[in-house]
């Protein structure tokens, strides 16, 4: 009677996790294969718990160093985040005011550039010029900060400060000179005192530092550790991972970042990453509510139109849901938090892979600790984005990305206007069908059996709880379905024109 029972388990402590029919080893094991990662970490907040932390693959595959809880990963643009908790400390300290401008801490920057004040820069709408858009700046040179604000001195703002939004890591980098120049300490100094040695996080650091890490330095032939066997530190090790980018179906390591210093990404495992975010729950980091709610709510242009995002993080429609990502070369991460107090789900993803984006599968494995977070298709047929907008914007903003880069708009249905006509009622919906008779052809040369599906085609919905989707049919998939030969690398061609175009659609970075 017993065995035959079966056991109903509440939403926390769930030991049966999975979405869709797949357990959450099965969803990291296919996206990795199919985008040629060689290691990831996974690490999940059910907060103040973190109930899992788990490695796949490696974290450098010519040594053969396991991906584990204590990797560090390059944390690329997740440390504007560590930064803004830095800049409301010295808010709360009285030592700054996030309406200064810029001006008023760093001197000898371009006239354009003074008045900007420190909240526009936090928000990405400072118009400020972008350092590593630069065809001359290099990822693995170490700068001095005059010669790397050298290299946009003299290029004008994008648009006039609070018009409008774009990242820019010039943004970032000034006012981690902010934090430099006001607490009188150095920068990775601050941040280590008042975030890292706060809460104790043992695997957080930055380059400047890494050799302060006691590692074991594997040597050939068969890069085996030894110095755990005599030496208890090394047990367990902490290592850092390495880099890689994919040329012609092959993994390539990269040189290691040169951007340790003075303002340079935060090196960490995903576990400290998952420590942090709990941190950010309540006064630990940032005393005052009003002052976490600066940076951790959307932000308003000049003529007051609301922007989903702030200080890195973005604000996707689903309520109390935001999220950071990371991506630099060799380095792909990703924090999303559901903040709801009936959900209080966080996940952390650290690839060694560049130019991933990770949310989709983030959203899976929040699914499978909580099924309303999961996305509304199934993953393997459909890809599904959750937009920061409303339908028509995300469409819109969808079909001038694709009219900017040439692609032909062959329709757009206003499937709820059409509804309406019919007497019905039907949630805002919409569906642009678009092409390039140069690119999809190559696939009806396979099977012209595909033009059932050409030209491509992105839905955009609004679901019963009013949050955005967008989605469409992977290349992969369809390719897939019609047994299409793909010999020109058309697949991958239109799997990464979508991934961008849907990107810039549903987040405003």
């Amino acid at each position: 009677m017993i065995a035959a029972t079966q056991p109903v388990w509440p939403q926390r402590g769930n030991p049966r996790v999975e979405y869709n029919g797949q357990t959450i080893d099965q969803m990291i094991s296919s996206y990795m294969e199919a985008n040629h990662i060689p290691g990831m970490t996974l690490s999940i907040v059910q907060a103040p718990y973190v109930p899992r932390v788990v490695g796949y693959g490696v974290a450098d595959v010519e040594k053969g160093l396991l991906a584990s809880p204590k990797t560090l990963w390059n944390l690329g643009q997740i440390t504007e985040a560590y930064t803004a908790v830095a800049i409301m400390q010295l808010v709360e300290a009285d030592e700054i005011n996030i309406d200064d401008p810029v001006s008023m801490h760093i001197s000898g920057l371009p006239a354009a550039w003074q008045p900007i004040k420190l909240r526009q820069m936090l928000g990405h709408i400072s118009g400020l010029p972008d350092y590593t858009a630069q065809p001359s700046f290099d990822f693995t040179r170490d700068y001095k900060p005059d010669e790397l604000l050298a290299l946009v001195k003299d290029i004008p703002l994008a648009f006039p400060p609070g018009e409008s939004v774009t990242k820019s890591n010039t943004d970032f980098y000034l006012l981690g000179m902010v934090v430099e120049k006001a607490s009188a300490i150095n920068y990775e100094a601050f941040v280590t005192r008042n975030q890292i040695e706060r809460l104790g996080l043992r695997n957080s650091t930055f380059a400047s530092s890494l050799s302060g890490v006691k590692r074991e330095d594997v040597k050939e032939p068969d890069f085996a550790h030894k110095g755990f066997l005599s030496e208890p530190t090394l047990i367990d090790p902490t290592e850092m991972a390495t880099g890689y980018r994919l040329e012609d179906g092959r993994i390539i390591p990269l040189k290691p970042s040169g951007m340790g210093s003075p303002y340079g990404s935060v090196l960490a495992s995903a576990e400290d990453v998952s420590l942090w975010d709990i941190g950010l729950a309540g006064e630990i980091l940032v005393r005052s509510k009003t002052n976490r709610d600066l940076i951790y709510h959307s932000i308003q242009l000049n003529d007051g139109t609301v922007v989903p995002a702030n200080a890195g993080w973005r604000f996707p429609g689903h309520k109390g849901l935001m999220d950071i990502a990371g991506n630099v070369p060799g380095f792909s991460t990703y924090l999303s938090r559901f903040t709801a107090k009936s959900e209080l789900v966080c996940v952390t993803l650290c690839a060694n892979r560049g130019g991933l984006d990770l949310t989709g599968l983030a959203r899976m494995i929040a699914g499978a600790f909580n099924a309303k977070l999961g996305p509304p298709a199934d993953p393997k047929v459909m890809t599904l984005l959750e937009s920061a907008y409303p339908v028509k914007t995300t469409t819109d903003r969808l079909e001038s990305f694709l009219k900017s880069k040439g692609v032909t708009i062959m329709a757009r249905v206003d499937h709820a206007a059409g509804a309406k006509k019919a007497g019905l009622d039907l949630r805002p919906t919409e569906t642009l069908i678009f092409g390039n008779p140069a690119v999809g052809t190559h696939l009806m040369f396979s099977n012209q059996s595909i033009s059932l599906d050409l030209p491509l085609r992105v839905a955009a919905w609004q679901d019963v709880d009013g949050v955005v989707w967008l989605g469409y049919h992977d290349p992969s998939y369809l390719a897939e379905q019609y047994g299409v030969n793909d010999k020109t690398g058309t697949v991958l061609t239109l799997k990464h024109a979508l991934s961008a175009a849907s990107h810039y659609a549903t987040v405003p970075y």
